[in-house]
């Protein structure tokens, strides 16, 4: 299995090329990285998008990308030259799907503002939009080579349209195509007049004609999710919201053409019956037998992508991800009578197939519990292996047992459940609660434990042993001993650790704390807009620490109930908050998909653990406060441990803050070029931290070239009055690139820029710059390094500062000279690929010619073989005979 590691940020769009040695993945952040598939490693990184990138699709060589993203852009990158080619404005809303055309130089997006727009990318503008859509495009597909293309919106029609391609003007020495047997002969009547005033009507159709044909309904009544067909165009396939995935047939041109020809011949014999000379009618194929429904997989679980395989016998390899974190895989033979879809295999990790709401830690730090929806698994913390699997109804609080032997489970419908850890089973399920158990917690002297449910009640356990009358053997069981009655539902409660308090929280916004021997009222603490959802009391019991949906934390104190200090502590409600052991440190959980370490008695935010990519509904600590494990609405469960390197607040705060620039700067408003407006296209990067970075070190590299020139002409001043050669101190920074000299570092840094980043940083390089850099660029070229990277650099300066260059006659012989050497010099390299281009098919005619050869006399020797053996066998039977 290869596991490709990427960021922190979640993906949201995956690429194949079409060599299958790279996959494109596209990330919520809006950056999109291109994997090796041999090696593993992320080469290339493109910054464009501000949003989610939402769609992927290469060109037919795998040398362009296409992105589309939720920031309603798409934007072409040359993955060879690992850089952008140009960004694509128009389109109102989400970007859902991209498709290059194989045969034109043509591109095809759709997006959630029910538009489908054709671009042309030779000229970089929208050419046609279709507008016969009244919800949002969700997919989209090319399919019979790329002369249809099938679009999927909101409701349950597949709408059909018919593309014909406009011929430019024809050239006269071009053999006519052959006319197929059941075309029609009107086209041919149709002058040549006629087309071009048609064309001259319509200007957008001088490219691409595109007419609906027809819908084909799919069962699902909700949006299409994913639209697809496979790699051979002959199978389409399609998701929606559901576990449904529809399979259809698409037929080739060939079987088209035979079932006419079978249409025909039936109207035919129907006419000859009927007897009356009616002239022949034509015969046409309705889509529905062009597009025909093949069967309908039912998944498991509601679907969330597919991909499919048409192997050359006829059967089809589809393979499905569920919302469930499961992969299954199902084989269709398409040649049966009735094609049923079986199921091959199915890949399932031990995790749990929904939300996780409660988690615990065992006394000894080793074992983990984690329990959802459906089941309770114990996981081993340092193998990160899931130990047991047990049933359960939905999971809502937990705990172990003193002495780790057993789990107690609070349910949504108000049920205790006892499980024994060793032989895995149910021991006792008790009807504690007439609502759900929200809360549950174990009492410090271990003997009993309390709970608090929707039914606006505390009820207080004690474990005891109990003999059944089948087994001689006692067993752990639960006995009910008091019961508190409140006001309001119970959302959390917590004992104090000497035993003496319990703090309940309340719906009404209030947390209320009894004595534990007599359950009288001792404090209100009151304060939170929001209900409290979580609490915890610190190790000595001077401290409670309450966390709200009102995304507030407070700290208060146990004696007199007095709040310490209010924190703001997440962008959305916390979900959970335990302290460390033996500290004063506690961290909280949010729905913001954030963990979060404070310190109660400094009040300050210590530290923001990010790795999940949803809201976060419960962790747990280990007892000795080395590690945290943290359950998310992404479905994962992960495991953060404490090192031992030290956290210095100082050098936190500097991360986090350059982090907030870093995200600023990519929302800032993009800088213009002078004198342009803003139109269909744009630059493909973005400006980020690096491409800022990238413009810094070129300011630098210039600058040292000045300082250095400048001190080179004192040095040969000084020279001359000395009649003699005075040493000359080298720049450290030159003598580390090994004595190079200054223009040459400037060329050095010029070429460690990423190519996806070059455009960016000279849009912000102040022009001051530039006029060295012009004249560095003559020196450059005319030695002939680095032409076609200068060539970019110098082509993007003069088209973002014409206005200055060509007013600056400074620049006028230096403009001069770089148009003779940049001229001869790229001439010399096209000659170059020219001639590199012609070996290349040379050698490739000679490998074909040789394998023709060895292919012939391969052949012979099977032919021989065959007489040989046909001959023997003959023998064979000879010699039976006479026997």
């Amino acid at each position: 299995v290869l596991i490709l590691k990427g960021l922190k940020q979640e993906v949201s769009c995956l690429c194949p090329s079409p060599d299958g040695l790279h996959l494109a993945v596209g990330y919520e952040d809006g950056s999109i990285r291109i994997f090796s598939l041999l090696s593993g490693e992320a080469n290339v990184t493109f910054n464009g998008h501000k949003a989610a990138v939402t769609a992927l699709q290469y060109d037919h060589l795998g040398g362009r990308l296409v992105s589309g993203s939720k920031d309603t852009d798409v934007i072409v990158w040359d993955v060879i030259n690992e850089s952008g080619l140009y960004r694509l404005r128009g389109h109102k809303d989400a970007v859902t799907q991209v498709l290059f055309l194989k045969e034109k130089n043509l591109l095809v997006t759709s997006g959630k503002d029910t538009l489908v727009k054709w671009w042309d990318l030779d000229t970089q503008h929208c050419f046609k939009t279709l507008v016969g859509h009244r919800t949002e495009v969700w997919g989209m597909v090319l399919i019979s080579e790329e002369k249809r293309l099938i679009t999927g919106s909101a409701d349950s029609e597949l709408r059909v349209w018919d593309i014909t391609y406009i011929q430019e003007v024809k050239d006269p020495d071009e053999p006519e195509s052959k006319k197929s047997k059941g075309s029609s002969t009107a086209a041919e009547e149709n002058t040549e007049e006629d087309e071009t005033l048609e064309l001259d009507e319509c200007p957008e159709e001088r490219l691409v004609k595109c007419s609906k044909v027809g819908s084909i309904m799919r069962e699902g009544r909700d949006r299409v999710v994913t639209l697809a067909t496979d790699r051979t165009g002959k199978i389409l396939a399609c998701h929606g919201t559901d576990s449904v995935l529809e399979v259809f047939s698409v037929l080739s041109e060939e079987e088209v053409q035979k079932k006419l020809e079978k249409k025909m011949k039936k109207a035919k014999k129907k006419a000859n019956q009927n007897s009356e000379e009616e002239p022949e009618r034509s015969v046409e194929l309705s889509l529905q037998e062009e597009i025909q429904r093949v069967t309908n997989i039912r998944a498991s679980s509601k679907i969330k992508s597919f991909d499919l395989i048409l192997s050359p016998k006829g059967e089809l390899k589809i393979v499905l991800l569920l919302q469930n974190n499961i992969i299954e895989s199902y084989n269709l033979n398409l040649s049966a009578q009735v094609p049923q879809a079986v199921r091959a295999s199915k890949i399932t990790i031990g995790g749990h197939r929904s939300d996780v709401r409660t988690l615990a830690f065992s006394s000894d730090n080793i074992a983990i519990l984690s329990a959802a929806a459906e089941s309770v698994k114990i996981w081993n913390r340092s193998t990160l292996q899931c130990i047991r699997t047990m049933d359960c109804e939905y999971a809502l609080c937990s705990l172990f047992v003193p002495g780790d032997r057993q789990v107690i489970i609070g349910t949504k419908t108000g049920k205790l459940q006892l499980y024994d850890l060793a032989s895995g089973s149910l021991m006792e399920t008790l009807n504690a609660h007439d609502a759900a158990v929200w809360s549950i917690a174990l009492s410090p002297d271990q003997r009993g434990f309390v709970t608090g449910g929707a039914d606006k009640c505390v009820k207080f356990w004690e474990f005891e042993l109990v003999k059944d009358e089948s087994s001689v053997q006692k067993r752990l069981s639960m006995k009910h001993v008091r019961i508190l009655q409140l006001d309001e539902d119970v959302l959390c409660v917590r004992y104090s650790p000497n035993q003496k308090l319990l703090a309940v929280s309340l719906l009404d916004c209030t947390v209320k704390i009894f004595y534990v021997d007599t359950l009288k009222f001792f404090l209100s603490l009151y304060g939170h807009k929001l209900p409290v959802l979580c609490m915890d009391i610190a190790y000595d019991g001077t401290l409670i620490a309450t966390g709200s949906a009102d995304r507030n934390v407070k700290i208060w104190g146990l004696d007199f109930g007095d709040c310490h200090r209010s924190l703001f502590a997440h962008d959305d409600s916390v979900m959970y908050l335990q302290f460390v052991a033996k500290s004063h440190l506690f961290f909280t959980a949010g729905k913001d998909g954030k963990i979060k370490q404070w310190d109660a008695d400094k009040f300050e935010h210590i530290q923001t653990l990010e790795g999940h990519h949803q809201e976060v509904w419960c962790l747990a600590l280990s007892p000795n406060g080395d590690y945290v494990v943290s359950a998310s609405h992404d479905k994962s469960l992960r495991l953060w441990e404490r090192t031992r390197e030290p956290l210095v607040l100082e050098e936190e705060r500097e991360m986090q803050r350059e982090a907030e620039y870093e995200e600023s700067v990519a929302k800032e408003e993009q800088p213009v070029v002078a004198g342009e407006t803003q139109g269909e296209t744009g630059l493909a990067g973005k400006k980020t931290i690096e491409t800022i970075k990238a413009a810094e070190r070129i300011m630098e590299a210039i600058e040292l070239y000045r300082e250095e020139m400048a001190k080179l002409k004192e040095h040969k001043a000084i020279c001359k009055a000395a009649g003699k050669e005075v040493p000359f101190p080298v720049n450290p920074i030159l003598r580390a690139y090994g004595n190079i000299t200054p223009s040459a570092y400037v060329l050095e840094v010029f070429k460690k820029v990423k190519s996806s980043e070059m455009e960016e940083s000279l849009l912000v390089l102040p022009f001051s710059y530039v006029p060295d850099l012009l004249r560095l660029f003559n020196e450059y070229i005319h030695l002939g390094s680095e032409v076609e990277l200068l060539c970019r650099a110098l082509l993007f300066l003069l088209k973002i500062h014409f206005g200055q260059i060509t007013s600056n006659h400074m620049l006028v012989t230096v403009i001069e000279n770089l148009k003779k050497t940049t001229i001869s010099r790229v001439s010399e390299a096209r000659d170059v690929l020219g001639f590199n281009m012609a070996g290349l098919q040379y050698l490739k005619r000679e490998i074909e010619a040789k394998d023709e050869v060895a292919f012939f006399a391969d052949a012979t020797d099977r032919f021989e073989e065959k007489k040989r053996k046909r001959k023997k066998k003959e023998k064979e039977k000879v010699v039976l005979a006479v026997l």
